[in-house]
């Protein structure tokens, strides 16, 4: 057999995974002239005796009529928790049959930097089989897949489209925990959508904006990010995004909750507490979380720091309406322009 039956794919892009299964399924199809029985299992700790067992009954029987069996495992880290579990699963490699294929699939977090299976990925490619990273794109990646995804279904889109496309179901946030398995299929669920409103036109940018629900995973917390760090083009950006379906008293609260800790964590650090002892005091118990504020606070003096918190009090009163502060939607969103604009860019050095 010139296809290798034998598959692993890993990354955070449930679509181009599921494609690739689709693809060893057609060319296995076309070789043996018979389609094969497609089999999936979802490893489970608790089971995983009676499913290691079912598995090397279904892959290990040789074609003798008909087609085959593809057998796709995910969560097989469920099934490797015991030595002998280990043992039963690097063995489906030696067992499989002729005929029959055998497919992994790793849900990995994104950003990975390879397969948790190690021991696995180089049984399977010791046995002739493939090993794929299939990892979500993100940013202009993202909207360079999209642009091609249109090319292959002969849809049309207009300038800024696919960027426009890209950016509302996430590709343009950057923290590295933002859940991407789905961005791609959001996607292409999206441009056919888009087809169907627009037909043989060119999909705009307002067309997107109007038949496309924002998905941004993470974006609040992209926000508050980048108003520690004190980047402002960025901030702005989310901003736009995020007065468009968060509740403006949310917004407060996020952003008064950072200025805070950023407020007393300096505070803390600057009186001679370790960092440990002053995120405890804080509430802070993650580690990568502390020192993410940490660095973002050596951004700020205290005067900065203390401005910006008074600044979020008067922007409070305008959103709960106080008197004398009242405002309609469209002065509210610029209050929370000029408050990033004034708050979040570096004030220039006074000369000594």
């Amino acid at each position: 057999m010139s296809v290798s039956p034998l598959l692993y794919i890993w990354g955070d892009d449930e679509l181009a995974a599921a494609r690739a299964v689709d693809r060893l399924a057609t060319a296995m199809d076309e070789e043996s002239g018979v389609p094969l029985e497609r089999w999936e299992l979802r490893g489970q700790r608790n089971g995983a005796a009676a499913q290691l067992a079912d598995l090397h009954e279904r892959i290990g029987t040789a074609v003798m009529f008909g087609g085959g069996t593809m057998a796709v495992v995910t969560n097989v880290g469920s099934l490797m928790v015991s030595t002998e579990g280990r043992d039963a699963v690097l063995a489906t490699v030696d067992l499989l049959a002729p005929g029959n294929a055998l497919v992994f699939l790793e849900a990995a977090r994104s950003g990975a930097k390879g397969p948790s299976r190690k021991a696995l990925t180089d049984k399977i490619t010791a046995a002739g089989g493939q090993v794929l990273q299939r990892q979500s794109p993100k940013g202009g990646a993202l909207a360079g897949w999209i642009e091609r995804e249109a090319q292959e279904r002969q849809i049309t889109l207009g300038p800024g489209a696919a960027k426009e496309l890209a950016t509302r179901v996430g590709g343009f946030v950057d923290q590295g925990d933002a859940e991407r398995r789905y961005q791609t299929l959001t996607a292409s669920t999206e441009l056919d959508k888009l087809a169907l409103y627009r037909g043989a036109a060119p999909v705009t940018v307002e067309d997107v904006r109007m038949l496309v629900a924002e998905a941004v995973p993470g974006t609040i917390w992209g926000f508050v990010d980048a108003v520690g760090e004190r980047k402002p083009e960025a901030a702005l950006a989310s901003l736009e995004r995020l007065l468009e379906a968060t509740p403006e008293p949310v917004l407060i609260v996020v952003l008064h909750r950072r200025v805070r800790e950023l407020l007393e964590l300096s505070d803390r650090l600057a009186g001679g507490a370790s960092l440990p002892m002053a995120a405890k005091a804080l509430g802070i118990t993650s580690e990568f979380r502390a020192k993410t504020i940490a660095a973002q606070a050596r951004a700020w003096t205290v005067d900065e720091l203390t401005d910006a918190l008074h600044g979020l009090l008067e922007l409070d009163a305008m959103v709960k309406g106080a008197p004398g502060t009242a405002g309609d939607t469209a002065q509210r969103r610029l209050a929370f322009t000029l408050w990033v604009m004034d708050h979040v860019a570096r004030r220039p050095q006074r000369p000594a």
